[in-house]
Order: C-alpha cells, then sequence, then structure tokens
C-alpha cells in the first residue's frame, strides 16, 4: 500500500542559515520516493492531506507566535484531526559526542517528543544501530563509576517548554535544598549554554552564597564528568550522555526523561547509587536517530512507515 508523506519546508524559523534544516525536509522526500511512496516537499503555509506530515521542530502551549510556529501547530492538528501522524525532527540525545559532523545523527518520532507523548518506532532495535552510533561517533558505554567526588546539576532553559514552564532559579534552589538533606558533597551548576540569561543565573547564585556551591565555567560538559559523582537532571540530554558515560545520574521528572530507565529518580538516593543494565536502553536510543544520507536513501523512511498507519 502506498503511503503519502508531506514534509513541510516553511515550518524551519524564518532567516535560518542552517543548511541542515531544509536538508530534513528535503531529504526526507527523497527517501519516501526511493522507498515507493508518494511524498510532498510543501512550500507554503497551507497544510495538506497526507498520511503522515514531517516539520522539523515542534509547536507547544506557549510558543512564541511566528507564522513557521503557526504552520506547525496548524499540520499537527489538522494530523490530529483526519486519524493520520506527524514526524516530529527533533536534537540529538548525542549531541555532546556529535559535534562538527557534516551529517549529524537526529532523533525521529511520531506524534510527541518525549517517552510518554511520541512513538519512536524502537520498542525491538536492531543492535547494528548501535554499534554504527558507536562507531561513528567514537562512543561506547563505559562501565559505572564510582569514582568522583562532586555533584553535578545540568539545568536547562529558564522557563524553557520541557521543563513546564517552570522558572529555573526557583528550581535550582530548591534541587540544591533537597540534596542537602541527603549529602554534603561538593555542587556545581552546569547552565545551559543556550540560555540567554546565564549571567543572571551566576549573579544570582553568588548572591545566595551557597556553601560548598559553585558555578561552571568549563566549555565543554565532558569537562565536567571529570570530577563527578552523580548528575542531577530534569528530563534532558545531559542524563543520557552521563549515562553513557558511566556517571550515576538522578532525574526528577522521569516520566519525559529518556534517560529514566538507567537512572534513579530520588534525590534521597543520592549516597546509595546502584548500577543500572544499559544494553537494551541504549539499543533503542540509537534506533530512534538517522543521519541525512540515511533520510535521502530511503533507509530512515523504510524503517519509519511500518508505524505510518495509528
Amino acid at each position: 500500500m502506498t503511503i503519502t508523506v508531506a514534509s513541510y519546508l516553511m515550518g524551519i524559523p524564518p532567516g535560518n542559515t542552517n543548511p541542515e534544516k531544509p536538508q530534513i525536509i528535503v531529504n526526507f522526500i527523497e527517501g519516501v520516493w526511493a522507498a515507493g511512496d508518494k511524498g510532498q516537499i510543501v512550500c507554503d503555509y497551507n497544510p495538506v492531506s497526507a498520511d503522515v506530515a514531517v516539520v522539523q521542530g515542534f509547536v507547544h502551549p506557549g510558543s512564541k507566535t511566528g507564522q513557521h510556529l503557526k504552520l506547525r501547530k496548524d499540520v499537527f492538528e489538522k494530523q490530529q484531526r483526519d486519524g493520520k501522524r506527524s514526524i516530529i525532527v527533533d536534537s540529538n540525545l548525542f549531541l555532546y559526542a556529535d559535534k562538527g559532523n557534516s551529517n549529524k545523527f537526529l532523533r525521529y518520532s511520531y506524534d510527541g517528543i518525549f517517552p510518554n507523548t511520541g512513538e519512536y518506532c524502537n520498542t525491538t532495535p536492531d543492535p547494528a544501530r548501535w554499534n554504527l552510533v558507536s562507531q561513528r561517533l567514537g562512543i561506547k558505554l563505559k562501565p559505572w563509576r564510582n569514582t568522583g567526588k562532586d555533584i553535578l546539576i545540568c539545568c536547562q532553559r529558564d522557563g524553557g517548554w520541557s521543563m513546564n514552564g517552570q522558572q529555573l532559579m526557583p528550581w535550582l534552589i530548591k534541587t540544591i535544598q533537597q540534596i542537602r538533606k541527603h549529602s554534603d558533597r561538593r555542587i556545581v551548576v552546569r547552565f545551559h549554554p543556550g540560555d540567554k540569561n546565564v549571567l543572571n543565573h551566576k549573579r544570582m547564585i553568588a548572591r545566595y552564597r551557597l556553601p560548598n556551591v559553585i558555578v561552571s565555567h568549563a566549555e565543554s560538559i565532558l569537562q565536567d564528568f571529570a570530577s563527578t559523582y552523580c548528575l542531577i537532571n530534569h528530563n534532558s540530554s545531559p542524563a543520557v550522555a552521563a549515562a553513557i558515560e558511566g556517571i550515576p545520574t538522578i532525574v526528577l521528572d522521569p516520566t519525559r526523561s529518556q534517560a529514566a530507565d538507567v537512572s534513579h529518580h530520588s534525590l534521597a538516593d543520592i549516597e546509595k547509587l546502584k548500577e543500572f543494565d544499559r544494553e537494551s536502553w541504549i539499543q533503542k536510543m540509537a534506533q530512534m536517530h538517522w543521519t541525512l544520507d540515511e533520510l535521502k536513501d530511503g533507509t530512515a523512511w523504510r524503517h519509519l512507515r511500518q508505524w505510518a498507519k495509528k
């Protein structure tokens, strides 16, 4: 049975200078054609009827207004009304190891971007997928560590939608206070590199004068990992990086964290950490990632099309 796919070029932010984003839209449809299905690159702001819609990026409650965001919303809502599916292209969970690559891996899911909202087509992953990602990025599952002295808090963007609009500093101060009920280790705070309010956050931390709490100035998260005993995170990708690198992790929003299966979920566990089996988990993480070349030749779509019909 032929499947119809519409990929939306105008869902990309206006003024975009990243050539990867339009390549996603175009390559995806070329892969659909290569697999023998019917694909359309939509170059205006009008949603069309299709079994599957492809959008680069997602729209969420509280999003800024903009024509490209309205298009994403309109497309997603049309697919839902029609009983059809949407593929969302999202950031790479292996990004800490995938910088400078002109053909990076990106993450693809149906109808949502969290474990509790999206379908990642990875319930029975092919082990060869992780082998490919591992070789391409030069990473592997490192043994769990019981060394390190610091507790590293990896923050997310201030008020970001993945934190349900929570303001960062109240969350951070509360988290530090809760940690202090269970551990007196030094706490290192790593702010999100894309947070525009980082300077203000650092000034606020200084004003609080929290004992044995410092702010990281390391450029790479791997530099912070060198002295980390345990990583604390809400629900974002640093928890995935830490689990791969063998650093015990506590995620505070496990229902929406991709690292939930290999992490603790309570700060009360901070001084009684255990090891998790990560093999099945990392294979699932790898199975949701595809390169631009794999979009173009149809490899990605041949896998994803198995879930195209609700």
